[in-house]
């Protein structure tokens, strides 16, 4: 497992740098499958692949994959004009986890990209403390109320700042459970 983060790593800091980021569409299912594909492409056979086998996660059961599809579809058309709204969508892209594995790497990557776009903003993930984060997105499926606290206190307008971007990111793999150095 060890490779695949550090690899995947590697290409999230290379979606970056290389400026393919922005050439993404923002907010869409064909644009986290992209940011999937670039994240685990020769890593995970299913990369960019919507699922079509169940998961759960801690006892919890992800969107059943016989509805997939149609629910993607669903928060494809949610709008994204306000905070509060991309974080509806954020969460409800949650419940749907349209990958076997690396949901998180791709849609905090998909989350940033819409904040971006819609308020000129993202979020300081290095602030985000990885418990807190945690369990607000446990329950935000039932209240996003404490996910959109959580993740308003961090917004910041410094969205082109490489520092922000990369530290933001290996601190998404760190809510994974990779620690870029450690054995």
């Amino acid at each position: 497992m060890k490779k695949i983060d550090e690899q995947s790593l590697a290409n999230a800091f290379r979606l970056y740098e290389s400026g393919d980021i922005h050439r993404m569409e923002i907010g869409t299912t064909r644009g986290l499958c992209d940011i999937h594909r670039y994240l685990f492409d020769g890593l995970y056979p299913f990369a960019g692949e919507v699922r079509e086998k169940n998961i759960a996660k801690g006892g919890f059961r992800f969107a059943n994959s016989l509805y997939l599809r149609p629910a993607l579809e669903a928060i494809e058309r949610m709008p994204e004009g306000t905070f509060e709204e991309i974080v509806e969508k954020y969460v409800e892209m949650n419940v749907a986890h349209p990958f076997m594995e690396g949901n998180g790497r791709s849609m905090r990557i998909w989350l940033d990209g819409m904040l971006r776009r819609s308020l000129g903003r993202v979020i300081d993930w290095r602030q985000v403390d990885k418990s807190v984060y945690l369990s607000a997105m446990e329950r935000s499926p039932i209240n996003d109320l404490e996910l959109r606290t959580l993740l308003g206190a961090h917004l910041t307008d410094r969205i082109d700042d490489r520092e922000v971007i990369f530290k933001g990111i290996e601190q998404s793999y760190y809510y994974e459970g990779y620690r870029p150095g450690e054995e």
